[in-house]
């Protein structure tokens, strides 16, 4: 695929002022959006030799910069980035960090990381963490304030989310595979990553977001049936997990639903 195989994007600015809904209860937009949904399928290899046109990058963030935020702050950056030395970089500190865990006897199933390296399209997500700001805060040191600051970084890391899966379902509708990112909260993962990308010291790296053709046969992974997790009008307490419930599921559970296939799962 080349640049010139795509077909032209819409006017984005004529786009953005227009505002069309279908009729409420009208299927045919939701039914094409499931199907998007359904198929945005995680994978952890890529094919490496594919290029992702520019004009995929922009339709993807495109999708992004229309996620919902708190205060309407939009408080993301997205940086693409297409150097193999800096992909493998970045890739060698998840794998370096995946041994770690090892070592420190987590138990926790971590993917095999050198994928990362694969991913045509790799695009690292940041946020300026001084945007709680912009949200609930009194800035003066008090017990409430920090009850309200705990609220607000709640808001700006779910306003990034939101966008972030803006930018999946968008490379999802275009065909990609993809895989979030999302194991660099740690200092040591920012001290990494700030320097071979240029980023200043205020910006925090958030996520990780990789598309581009699989290297080998996606699979759909689990989701709890609607069941379980819909409730009405209250909280269904038969749904609730206890410590021991939730330290069950775990030790014989989760190791079989993070990377297998669905349909292999008993």
């Amino acid at each position: 695929m080349t640049e010139t195989d795509i077909t032209p994007a819409v006017d984005l600015a004529k786009a953005e002022a227009e505002v069309d809904l279908p009729p409420i209860g009208d299927r045919s937009r939701y039914d094409a959006l499931m199907q998007v949904i359904r198929n945005r399928v995680t994978v952890r290899k890529f094919d490496a030799g594919f290029v992702v046109p520019e004009a995929h990058y922009e339709l993807i963030l495109e999708a992004a910069r229309h996620g919902p935020s708190g205060a309407n702050a939009q408080p993301w950056q997205y940086i693409i980035v297409r150097d193999a030395a800096v992909k493998q970089q970045i890739a060698d500190y998840f794998v370096a960090e995946q041994r770690f865990r090892a070592r420190a006897k987590m138990k926790f199933p971590t993917p095999d990381y050198r994928g990362l390296a694969t991913a045509p399209g790799f695009v690292v997500v940041c946020s300026d963490m001084r945007w709680v700001n912009a949200f609930p805060v009194l800035n003066d040191g008090s017990d409430l304030d920090r009850m309200y600051r705990e609220n607000a970084e709640r808001i700006l890391l779910q306003s990034v989310a939101a966008s972030t899966m803006s930018a999946h379902l968008a490379a999802a509708a275009l065909g990609y595979n993809v895989w979030w990112v999302t194991a660099i909260g740690q200092q040591e993962a920012q001290e990494a990553m700030r320097p071979l990308l240029n980023i200043p010291e205020e910006i925090s790296v958030l996520d990780i977001f990789l598309f581009g053709p699989p290297a080998q046969s996606p699979y759909k992974r689990w989701r709890r049936p609607i069941e379980e997790i819909l409730h009405r009008d209250e909280y269904n307490r038969d749904h609730f997990m206890s410590d021991e419930d939730l330290a069950e599921w775990i030790r014989t559970r989760r190791h079989r639903v993070m990377y297998r296939d669905a349909s292999k799962i008993d």
